[in-house]
């Protein structure tokens, strides 16, 4: 895995994730996005929800890369048994998220999280990134079923761009 590049991915988010927010006005927050059933300020919530996460799916990628691969494969299954109750609560953090985080503080908690993703990122060795489990497939169409921890640092971006065309920040018309 070339780490420079995770990195850069990271930067480039945070950037974008900035300039969105500081560009959007209070309507384009409050417009409905394109394909969810969230405003554009739960959006981003949601987005910025993809970098929380990874603090647990880096530990989850620790500890089940560790045990025989049926164990993950198992909990994957058991994960996705469980998927309605995940998009329930998926949907609903998100939208209470981002209907009380302020703008301006999604941008600070989205600064600190990559800054602490930087950190983590540089303490990783190769046979830390090489290992990796079985995750939910559908609970996410960037999971796939196995991932190793190198996988997982990319997820979120992934995750990112995808939601990022799905804002309606500006009306055509604007």
């Amino acid at each position: 895995m070339e780490k420079e590049l995770v990195h850069a991915e990271f930067e480039r988010v945070r950037l974008e994730f900035r300039q969105l927010v500081d560009s959007a006005d209070s309507a384009g927050l409050r417009r409905l996005s394109n394909g969810t059933r969230w405003t554009n300020r739960q959006l981003l919530f949601h987005m910025l929800l993809g970098y929380l996460i990874m603090r647990a799916l880096l530990g989850l990628v620790r500890m089940f890369g560790r045990l025989p691969p049926g164990v993950s494969r198992w909990y994957a299954q058991l994960l996705n048994a469980g998927t309605r109750p995940f998009d329930v609560v998926n949907f609903i953090g998100s939208y209470c998220g981002g209907s009380v985080l302020s703008p301006d503080r999604m941008t600070k908690m989205f600064d600190h999280v990559i800054a602490k993703l930087h950190r983590r990122l540089d303490a990783e060795t190769e046979a830390d990134l090489a290992r990796g489990m079985h995750y939910p497939t559908r609970w996410d169409p960037f999971f796939k079923d196995y991932m190793t921890l190198a996988d997982v640092y990319r997820f979120p971006t992934r995750h990112f761009d995808f939601h990022q065309r799905q804002l309606t920040l500006t009306q055509p018309s604007d």
